[in-house]
């Protein structure tokens, strides 16, 4: 028997589109799941299934907007009559970088709303029938700023934070359900976002190589075990815990000025 064997399984994943959603959903895929994936944007939704569907994965999607409550009330539910979930990424969110002394309430709303109350609202309607069987995964796409702070992210390492300590409070009261609800924490990525800033000689390029022990940029595949992993049979006794697929940023205070 391969513990992490996917197959006859579904996963919902959402915001996995591009980037590291759709990493970590096509890691579901490869072993042996099949997907449904979600998206604010019609286009985006059509262009990632096609890309999934050249992979020759088993897929399909709505578009849906995690903070609208009945939306996501109607998306699970139309959902759960077709087929079961047996797995749940909440990866869904946004960012906004803005100082806090000049943060609207509004925007730290937007950004806490996506990450935290939309992760629990899902969790919530996929977790119903979870219970009912004594079964079921769920994976909350925590970040680095669920432990550290940064300048200008104060609505989303606040988000982030809540999601982790979302993580352990689901676990504690699910886990008598034989529900396991873990997180994994990216580092920094190789992604069409960060590009930009990836080039040699670039400030920020350096510093992330530098603070990294792993000295470089995750890839996108590098989380793909991690994600494989906390879906499967392989998790069974895990519960509550954050993976932070992150190099070793998190291990370090970073390497001295002069180092040896």
């Amino acid at each position: 028997m391969n513990p992490f064997d996917l197959t006859g399984k579904t996963a919902f994943v959402s915001g996995a589109t591009h980037g590291l959603g759709m990493a970590m959903a096509a890691g579901l895929a490869e072993a042996g799941a099949k997907l449904i994936i979600s998206s604010t944007s019609a286009h985006k939704l059509e262009g990632a299934l096609n890309e999934y569907k050249i992979m020759g994965f088993e897929v399909s999607g709505y578009v849906l907007d995690v903070t609208n409550d009945e939306q996501v009330k109607t998306v699970t539910a139309e959902i759960l009559k077709k087929q079961q979930v047996d797995i749940l990424i909440n990866n869904a969110g946004i960012i906004k970088r803005t100082p806090a002394l000049e943060m609207s309430p509004e925007d730290f709303r937007a950004v806490t709303d996506v990450h935290l109350t939309g992760a629990f609202h899902l969790a919530q309607q996929f977790a119903i029938p979870m219970v009912s069987r004594k079964s079921g995964k769920i994976i909350n796409i925590c970040s680095m700023m669920s432990e550290l702070g940064r300048n200008t992210v104060s609505a989303y390492a606040a988000a982030k934070g809540g999601l982790k300590m979302l993580t352990r409070n689901l676990a504690t009261e699910w886990a008598k359900h034989n529900i396991q609800v873990n997180g994994i924490g990216p580092g920094y990525f190789e992604t069409s976002q960060t590009a930009p800033i990836r080039v040699d000689g670039h400030p920020f390029n350096e510093f992330i190589i530098n603070r990294t022990p792993a000295g470089r940029w995750g890839k996108t595949d590098d989380l793909k075990g991690t994600a494989v992993f906390l879906a499967s049979k392989a998790s069974d006794f895990v519960n509550g815990q954050i993976i932070y697929v992150d190099g070793g940023i998190l291990a370090t205070i970073g390497k001295p000025t002069n180092e040896l």
